[in-house]
This record gives C-alpha cells, structure tokens and sequence, in this order.
C-alpha cells in the first residue's frame, strides 16, 4: 500500500470514529435518561403517568424521522444533514438541562428527538461507504455495531454515575461540549457533497404517509402498557397507523421518484435483516429495562450500581463487534454468523429467565449479561452487513434510515409486548397474596421468556428468509473526505 493510499485511509478511519462518536452520545443518550427518572420526578414533580414522557417524548419523533431524515442526505448532503441534525441535538440538550418545568423539559426532549433522527438516520450509509473495501467495511460495521449496542448499554452505566454524583441535569449537559467537538471535527473531515437532487426523489406525499405512520404506531406501543390492546384507543390508533404506513407502499409502487425504492424494500436480504433486527432490538429493550427493574426492586440496588452493573454488557459487545465480528466477517457468511449470534442470544435469554426472588449478581444476572451481549455483538454486524447488501450510492442513507427505523419500531413493539405481559402477570401475583419480591421476579422470568421466543422468531428468519446473491451486493463508491 502506497503512502498515500495509507493516508487516505487513516483519514477515512479518522471520519468513521467522528461519525461513531455521533452515534454513541445518540444512542446512549435513548436509555441514559432511564435510570434518572427517579430524581426527574422528585425534582420536576412528575406525576407516575406524566414521567413516561421524558422517555416517549424522545423516542416518537426519533423512530418517525430516521426514514424521511436518511432520504434527506441523499437528495440534499449527508454532510449538512448530520451536522444539522447534531446541531439541533446539541442545543436542545443544553436546553433540557436548564429546564425547571415539566412542559420545557418535554419539549426539550421532542426537539431532540427530531435532532437526534436527523444526525444519527444515515450514518451507516455513510460508514459502509467511507470503507468500501470489504475488510475495511467490516470492522468500520463492527465498530458501528459496537455504537449502537454499546452505547444503548452504556446509557444505564453513565446515567448512574452521572445522576448519583452531580445530578440529573449532567446528563444532558455533557452532550454540549461533546456535540460541539463532534459537530466540528465533522465540518472538516467530511468533504461538501452533494445529493442527487430534490427531483430524484422528493416524493413530499410518501414523506407524510410514512412519518405519521410510523410516529402514530410508535406512539400507539409505548402507550399499551396503560391502555391496554383492547382499548378503542390503542385498536383506533393502530389501524389508522396500519392505514398510513399501508397507502405509503401503495404510494411507493406508484410514485414516479419514490422515497423509498421498492427493489430496497422487498430485497430478501434488506426485508429479512430489518425483521429479524425487529425482533431481536425488541427483545433486548426489554432486557435493559427490567435488568434496571430488577436490581433495583428486587435485589436493592442503589442507581449507581445498577448502571455498573451493567458494565459487562458493553465491555462484551466491545469486544466482539470490534475484534471478532469483522475477522468472522471476512471469512464468513454474515447470514451464518447472524444464525450462530441469534442462537447464543436466545441462551442469554433462557439464563436470565431462571433468576430468583433472593437471587444474587453473580448467579443470577451475570451469566445472561455476559451471553446475551455476546450473541448481539454477534449478530449485529452481520445484519448491518445483510440490511446494507443491495445499497446503491445514491440509496445509501435511505437504506441506513430504514435500519434504523426497524430497530426503534421493533424495540417499542418489543417491550410494550414484553411490558403488558410482566405487569399482568405481576399484578395477578400480587392480588393472589404473593409476596412483592416474588411477584417481580416471576413477571421478570416471563418477560425474559418472551425475549427468547422474539429471538427465537429472529433465529428462523435468518434461516428461512435472508438470501444474498453475490451478484447483488455490489461495492460502493468511497465517499470523499475533505
């Protein structure tokens, strides 16, 4: 290799660890909020009701925006796309750390919501087209891998630390200087392009369809748990979110530049990897959020060590997704690989379902803490690799935004299933006598339960429906760098 090829590619690695260190303060920043919500109450007087919206008020726009925001960056710039979206996410941030009222603070984490599906909706395409070579690509999908899992893991881990020692405000404000860091290192390592034009594909209908769509059917799962499936509103809601999303494919098939090409959609390859993503990001919600429960209300753990309880799911994922996936990667199948993630995963699950009312760490949480991680280290690469095999340069960030938009979709509908059947099975413990320990933990080991058939489902789909043909997955041009 040349000396300018090599530099060529330390910049492009240089551009990648920019973009990731993007997508971990993103991504972290969906679950670091969870293990505050206890001195967000206290502090801002949340009623039990009103505190789940310091968590949905973010979550709906970010799932509804990641598709129109990928298709945004291929018909305008990637590069001022995400810079425009990490701006707004910066200084809203800043905003919802200086909120002493509950209305700014939602509003606070609505906007950045929006700001964080902008910046965050094509950042694979533009990963896996910064490294076009395959080796190269697959650890830059590693890495990607590792901030996107890891960073979901390590929200429980910073939330503690940073909740406990300085207050819940920090968690917000350390996204400040690192936003500004990012925002900047950006703006000069990532070259001006240019899209293929609003006329390419500015399909303003199909834009409308589909982000109502997927924000109503959002906003329709993470509210069942207080609901209920067969109350009018959620069955309203979800058939009117099932009509939208329904005349959106209507709209794509007959649109003259579709937002979203069918061949992208209908690939077996994108179709299976999405799913199976679906199911399996869904279960692993689930997974985070009554671990935290668990260690808490069971096991009597303060926040701060519940979040370094959680310290080994990301060191796994770490680990994996950054050193072994890309080896496996270039030797491998990554369908194969997806199979063997998927079925260690389902292990982790069928671990943690064993745990007990007087349980301890090591026994009871550690062993699935290790093993689940290290099935999802595994599998997400793989399926990041599949769900991008039939992108085109010109498709990239559209395809990026609808990887995304299955893994927020599919963790809402995982953990509002997961969430309905933990509460009832609880509640019905509880109005029988059972002890609340008990209680708990039995509605955590059915929950645990269900995590492991979703990844089961997942495990299938990768056998019976994901194909590649080695025709299909053609290289990408690189993207330039500044």
């Amino acid at each position: 290799m040349s000396t300018a090829t090599e530099a060529s590619l330390s910049r492009r690695w240089l551009t990648v660890m920019v973009l990731l260190a993007a997508q971990v303060m993103i991504i972290l920043d969906q679950n670091i909020v969870t293990i505050a919500l206890p001195a967000i109450r206290d502090d801002l007087g949340f009623s039990p009701s009103n505190l789940v919206w310091t968590v949905n008020a973010y979550v709906i726009p970010f799932g509804g925006l990641l598709l129109l925001a990928g298709r945004l960056g291929d018909l305008l710039s990637r590069k001022w796309v995400f810079i425009a979206g990490l701006a707004l996410f910066t200084i809203s941030s800043a905003a919802i750390g200086f909120a002493d009222t509950q209305g700014l603070l939602l509003a606070g984490r609505f906007v950045q919501g929006i700001g964080g599906a902008v910046a965050s909706a094509g950042l694979l395409g533009m990963v896996v087209m910064l490294l076009p070579e395959p080796a190269e690509q697959a650890k830059g999908i590693g890495a990607f891998g590792f901030a996107s899992a890891g960073g979901g893991a390590l929200g429980s881990v910073v939330g503690g630390v940073l909740t406990e020692s300085i207050g819940w405000e920090s968690i917000f404000f350390i996204n400040v200087p690192l936003g500004v860091i990012v925002g900047v290192l950006a703006w000069r390592l990532l070259a001006n392009d240019r899209g293929i034009g609003l006329k390419a594909g500015a399909d303003v209908l199909g834009a409308v369809l589909v982000t109502a769509g997927v924000m109503l059917a959002v906003y329709t799962l993470i509210e069942v748990e207080h609901q209920g499936w067969n109350s009018m509103r959620t069955i309203g809601f979800g058939a009117l979110a099932a009509l939208l999303l329904a005349g959106f494919f209507v709209r794509q098939a007959k649109a003259a530049t579709p937002l979203v090409p069918l061949r992208i959609m209908f690939s077996r390859s994108v179709a299976g990897a999405n799913l199976a993503q679906a199911l399996m990001v869904g279960a692993a919600f689930g997974f985070m959020y009554f671990t935290v429960l668990y260690l808490q209300q069971v096991l009597g753990f303060q926040p701060l060590h519940a979040g370094l309880a959680f310290l080994p799911a990301p060191l796994v994922i770490a680990s994996v997704s950054l050193w072994v996936a890309p080896r496996l990667l270039t030797r491998f199948a990554p369908r194969r690989i997806a199979i063997v993630g998927l079925a260690v995963m389902v292990l982790g699950f069928v671990l943690f379902a064993q745990m007990r009312a007087d349980g301890a760490y090591l026994t009871d949480v550690l062993p699935g803490m290790v093993t689940a991680p290290l099935g999802f280290g595994l599998t997400m690469p793989a399926l990041m690799t599949l769900g991008m095999a039939d992108s085109k340069p010109e498709d990239a960030g559209v395809t990026s935004g609808l990887f995304n938009t299955a893994q927020q979709v599919g963790g809402a509908v995982g953990l509002a299933v997961i969430s309905t059947a933990v509460s009832a099975r609880t509640a019905a413990l509880l109005d029988g006598g059972t002890a609340q320990a008990e209680a708990l933990t039995a509605g955590y080991r059915l929950g645990y339960t269900i995590a492991a058939v979703m990844v089961a489902v997942a495990f299938l789909v990768a056998v019976t429906v994901i194909r590649v043909r080695k025709t299909e997955a053609a290289q990408p041009e690189p993207v330039p760098v500044a």
